[in-house]
């Protein structure tokens, strides 16, 4: 069985760097975020649709892509490693290592941070590919990362699982036809995630060590 992974809110508790980054990015705009719809709420979907919901409605694309360059000036120096790995993870990735599954990182984080953070938590040994965004905005969408996923290391859509916290993730299997998996330790609830209509819901880390398709 291939298993891709997401990152932030799967692996990792990435909230405290990208709340910041966002916030640093609006005060630097003279924004504020709205109090309805807490900052962490947007974490999963690509930069530049996050910006493209809390930037004004009159903004063009260039205005985000000045958010987008602002949130990532103190995201690489400070916010990458805002962030830690949940609690029973690398056991996890051993356990599933040593059934032989073989392990993909697929995150709509740029792929150039998302490498850093996973050799920074020692993790890369878990990970056959670490797949991400790039910075010009290729792959931002989960549905065109994962079919890139499976396409450069060509992977079998049967033998195959994506396992994420937001419908993102699992919206982006379904539109790829692999079997989707969420977990309920990030910043989804079980509500988006069956509404998007994930297969299986997993409470804890441990739980996916016992999947099977």
């Amino acid at each position: 069985m291939n298993i891709l992974f997401d990152l932030d809110g799967t692996l990792t508790d990435s909230r405290p760097g990208i709340v910041a980054c966002l916030e640093h990015t609006l005060s630097e705009l003279k924004l504020s975020s709205s109090p309805d719809t807490p900052l962490e709420n947007f974490i999963g979907a690509s930069l530049r649709e996050v910006f493209k919901a809390l930037l004004p409605a009159h903004s063009n694309k260039n205005d985000i892509e000045v958010a987008v360059s602002i949130y990532r000036e103190r995201f690489r120096t400070k916010g990458l490693y805002e962030n830690s790995v949940y609690e029973g993870i690398p056991e996890m990735l051993s356990s599933l290592t040593e059934q032989g599954r073989k392990l993909y990182i697929a995150t709509s984080k740029p792929q150039v941070y998302a490498e850093k953070i996973i050799q920074h938590f020692g993790l890369a040994e878990f990970f056959q590919a670490i797949y991400g965004a790039e910075l010009d905005g290729r792959f931002d969408l989960k549905s065109d990362l994962i079919a890139h996923v499976l396409d450069d290391s060509a992977l079998d859509k049967e033998l195959t699982i994506m396992i994420g916290d937001r419908y993102h993730d699992i919206n982006g299997a379904r539109d790829n036809h692999i079997y989707p998996v969420g977990v309920l330790w990030g910043y989804g609830s079980e509500e988006e995630l069956c509404t998007a209509g994930a297969k299986v819901l997993c409470n804890k880390p441990r739980d996916i060590t016992t999947l099977s398709i």
